[in-house]
């Protein structure tokens, strides 16, 4: 199980990436959502704001009023981010879960 600071680690190197292509995915994955991510074998919440293919103002906290929310186990998290586990293939085998409007879901597999 990795640690809260291994999550944020991890989240400050996937907004990190997102920012180094934000042109790109601005024209692939252009929303302007609140989002969460809970950790869920620690019992953590980080939230943020994806606008124009970047995260931001990401935040320790829950949102439960978010319009995306993200939900895995501290290891998936870091897996996910660190390219070692598909997103789509985590999604399919229940190791996250992703809560969304259907149309975001379409745009958000871009952000891999």
């Amino acid at each position: 199980m990795a640690t809260e600071q291994e999550c944020r680690a991890a989240l400050d190197r996937f907004t990190a990436n997102l920012a180094g292509n934000a042109e790109e995915l601005r024209r692939k994955a252009n929303l302007d959502r609140s989002m969460v991510c809970r950790v869920t074998d620690l019992g953590i919440a980080f939230r943020g704001r994806l606008v124009a293919g970047q995260l931001v103002d990401l935040a320790e906290g829950d949102d439960p009023d978010a319009e995306i929310a993200l939900s895995a186990a501290s290891d998936d998290l870091i897996a996910m981010v660190d390219g070692k586990l598909d997103f789509l293939q985590a999604v399919a085998t229940r190791r996250v879960s992703i809560s969304a409007h259907p149309f975001d879901l379409l745009k958000l597999r871009n952000l891999r």
